[in-house]
């Protein structure tokens, strides 16, 4: 079945276009994500890896992330191009969210840019924003990217998108 690319508008960008193999790319936007009145992490120094058919992940700088939120787990996976990934619950208070970040503690050398921070799934937070607006998770419970207005689709993680 055909995949029918959503149109581009001004000032969007669809993940079709987007490179396979991914690469990851330096940006001055504002991350920021947010539990129970706390602010988890918050940057305008993230890395956003860009796959196509994928929405970003964004790759929060480790000292951008607050003291004492992560605790690592012992949930691992194999990313081709990344390298293995190691995952965190965050702990805000007494609620732990499981296996919610994950980084890259030795990554590929195209991805040396993702030494040293921490992605998140957008959904388990009560807010994640990029430049003050809400995004959308990634449908499906592997991928992590965030859906935020600019971005047309379709994307992939839904049922039936896994062989895309």
């Amino acid at each position: 079945m055909p995949i029918e690319r959503e149109p581009v508008g001004p000032g969007q960008e669809s993940v079709w276009d987007y490179p396979r193999p991914a690469v990851a790319e330096l940006s001055s936007r504002h991350v920021r994500i947010v539990h129970r009145g706390v602010v988890v992490a918050e940057t305008r120094r993230a890395v956003r890896t860009l796959e196509t058919s994928h929405p970003p992940s964004w790759y929060v700088p480790r000292a951008d992330v607050a003291d004492g939120v992560l605790r690592e787990t012992a949930r691992r996976s194999v990313c081709e191009w990344k390298g293995v990934a190691r995952y965190f619950d965050v702990v805000v208070g007494d609620a732990a969210l499981a296996d919610v970040g994950w980084s890259y503690a030795r990554p590929s050398d195209e991805f040396e840019a993702l030494a040293g921070h921490v992605a998140f799934y957008a959904g388990p937070f009560d807010e994640c924003t990029v430049d003050g607006v809400r995004v959308v998770p990634q449908a499906g419970g592997f991928y992590g990217g965030w859906i935020t207005p600019e971005l047309v689709g379709p994307f992939k993680g839904g049922p039936g998108t896994m062989g895309w």
